[in-house]
């Protein structure tokens, strides 16, 4: 028996979902039509799990309907408690990789999902498998993936009883680890075959929405082998749907933008609209501007791109925030929070901002004070409708703006490397000479990346700037690498290195992933930031480490760069190879990480800097006392 899915708050027309208007008419969502239909929607039609195979277990079903959820890889490391949905996992249709560490798992799976866009899994065992995984599920929540972790649980009977590795409210809170909260969108444990059928329509439902979606469904060890009888299965067509605006709101943004100049903001939720960005910053003439992690988004040569904002942002920013400010800036998919924005009342125009997001909480948090007006919108349909209402002449002039600039390079000694000349090398052989995907680790390796480099088309640069954890891309970069069956780069620094790496499941996979190590026996990001602030007796060394031994010790390759002269041939060497690769470069750790907007920023908002040889801000006001914002 099969059947169509139906909700109070939304109606099935036509094999297309259409959600009910809110009571104050402000937005409405429309789905999207089946020709038209992106990689997340979801078609999924009826399975029996009675019919072929009349003892399918819960861990069988389960692992079914994930699949015809649209998952085709899944990321983890197992154990006894988890061995049958171990044993459904492996003998599925999905690339089941098996990693070193949950939270590596975890990084791997949301840096997958980016690349092909397709929901992701997480499979762990009971107790520390779980808690190992959260830092990398947090990081799914912050980034905006969509991941679902399987994990394993105690049996009912033997709770409260000292069980191996015993997961339970004797054990661990549930709340927020077992039921949805601020890290799971959507979560609950499984104790009977029968609630399947409803789990399949939530992860459904979740998994079609616009966004983010991570779910946690924890089954106990004894459910996993029970059977799934009689049970009617409903059939579920899900289509992705977009959150739009009301046409009368797109208009009056229109009037808003277009009767003065304007400047447009670029965050990692307009990915998908880089087209309608361009078409609409070439009519207008807008200076353009993006986040971190909006890299590429808009073409970083284009001249009408001003530079990127915040951590390891550009001094031309502020130039022209301060020269020739716009009346109003356009947000797209940012939340302007700290490491995009650092708060600064600069870049705040005279007439505020026009904040469109798929989050209706997004828009007005991080400038309360600051005039906004907000559109709940998926960025890709907002924009198409609103290059409908460009005046019949645009203004298409463009003023002389200013553009980001890098320090030149001067001559020096060829040893140690400088982090701008290996930037310069990366930028060259990676960026400009592959189609790799770069990810940077945070630290310094964010700043020296997100400053440096430059890359003019989407989705080529991942960094995490909300969580920010320590081992996301030395690990994330394996997912990357093997969702697009290609090559995808970490740049790293040692710490990161050395607390999280995957090179043993890439070897063991043969994923060709390569590191970029900068080497500097430091944790230096946090010795240069306590310098800065005249701290001192805090120890942020790191025994020096050879990482190019240390990779050929686990099967992968490796190379050392000692000399600034042998970077561009050993990048060569790492892009042309077939096997996972470590380039372990001895940078020059007293280079100062590339602060100076940073500084002019801070300075603007009344912080005083101690000054770090990079920066250009001025003492105005009480001493900050932490870092990287020093």
């Amino acid at each position: 028996m099969t059947q169509k899915y139906t909700d109070s708050n939304s109606q099935l027309i036509s094999g297309e979902l259409y959600k009910e208007l809110p009571s104050d008419g402000s937005q409405h969502i429309e789905s999207l039509s089946h020709d038209s239909r992106e990689l997340n929607d979801i078609e999924i039609q009826a399975f029996s799990p009675n019919g072929n195979n009349p003892t399918l277990s819960v861990a069988d079903a389960i692992v079914q309907m994930l699949v015809n959820l649209g998952v085709s890889s899944a990321f983890g490391v197992a154990g006894g408690a988890m061995a049958s949905l171990w044993n459904a996992l492996s003998n599925s249709t999905m690339e089941v990789l098996n990693f070193r560490h949950e939270a590596g798992a975890a990084f791997a799976a949301v840096e997958a999902h980016f690349v092909n866009n397709h929901p992701t899994v997480v499979f762990t065992t009971a107790g520390p498998g779980i808690t190992n995984a959260l830092t990398g599920l947090f990081a799914a929540r912050g980034e905006g993936a969509k991941v679902i972790l399987l994990s394993a649980c105690t049996s009912a009977p033997q709770r409260g009883r000292w069980a191996i590795q015993e997961t339970s409210s004797y054990t661990l809170p549930s709340g927020g680890m077992f039921t949805p909260g601020a890290l799971f969108n959507y979560a609950i444990t499984v104790e009977s075959a029968a609630q399947l059928p409803q789990i399949f329509r939530k992860l459904a439902l979740g998994l079609a929405q616009p966004g983010g979606f991570v779910a946690h469904l924890s089954i106990p060890t004894g459910v996993q082998t029970s059977l799934v009888e009689g049970i009617s299965w409903p059939q579920l067509d899900v289509a992705a749907y977009r959150v739009t605006a009301r046409k009368e709101k797109v208009a009056k943004s229109a009037e808003l933008l277009f009767s003065e100049p304007f400047a447009i903001w670029v965050g990692f939720g307009a990915r998908h609209a880089a087209e309608e960005i361009r078409q609409l910053a070439q009519k207008t003439g807008a200076a353009v501007i993006c986040s971190p992690r909006g890299k590429g988004i808009f073409p970083e040569d284009h001249p009408q791109f001003v530079g990127v904002t915040g951590l390891g942002g550009d001094a031309s920013v502020i130039t022209y925030m301060e020269a020739q400010a716009p009346a109003r800036t356009l947000v797209l998919g940012t939340r302007l929070g700290e490491p995009t924005s650092f708060w600064s009342q600069t870049m705040v125009p005279a007439k505020g901002f026009v904040h469109v997001d798929i989050d209706p909480e997004v828009p007005g948090v991080a400038y309360p004070h600051a005039n906004t007006f907000s559109i709940q919108s998926d960025i890709k349909t907002y924009l198409q409708e609103l290059l409908q209402h460009l005046p019949e002449t645009p203004r298409s002039s463009i003023l002389s703006l200013p553009r980001p600039q890098l320090e030149p390079i001067v001559a020096a000694p060829d040893y140690p490397v400088r982090p701008e000349v290996l930037m310069a090398a990366i930028q060259k052989i990676i960026v400009e000479g592959s189609d790799a995907v770069v990810l940077a680790e945070c630290g310094n390796s964010f700043t020296w990346s997100t400053h440096c480099l430059r890359f003019t088309e989407p989705n080529r640069y991942r960094v995490s700037t909300g969580v920010g954890a320590m081992g996301h891309a030395a690990t994330g970069v394996v997912g990357a690498a093997q969702a697009r069956n290609g090559k995808a780069v970490a740049i790293v620094g040692d710490g990161a290195m050395l607390m999280n790496n995957e090179i043993s499941t890439a070897v063991k996979y043969k994923i060709p992933a390569i590191w970029i190590v900068l080497n500097d026996a430091r944790y230096n990001m946090c010795y240069q930031g306590m310098k800065v602030l005249g701290l001192k007796g805090a120890d942020a060394e790191i025994p020096p480490a050879n990482f190019a031994m240390i990779a050929r010790g686990m099967g992968a390759e490796g190379i050392g760069v000692l000399r600034e002269s042998d970077l561009e041939a050993a990048l060569e060497q790492a892009i042309a190879s077939q096997v996972p690769f470590v380039v372990d470069v001895v940078i020059d750790a007293d280079r100062p990480a590339p602060s100076g907007a940073r500084n002019k920023s801070l300075a603007a908002q009344g912080v005083k800097s101690n000054g770090n040889g990079n920066g250009n801000g001025k003492s105005t006001g009480a001493k900050h006392v932490s870092f990287p914002l020093v």
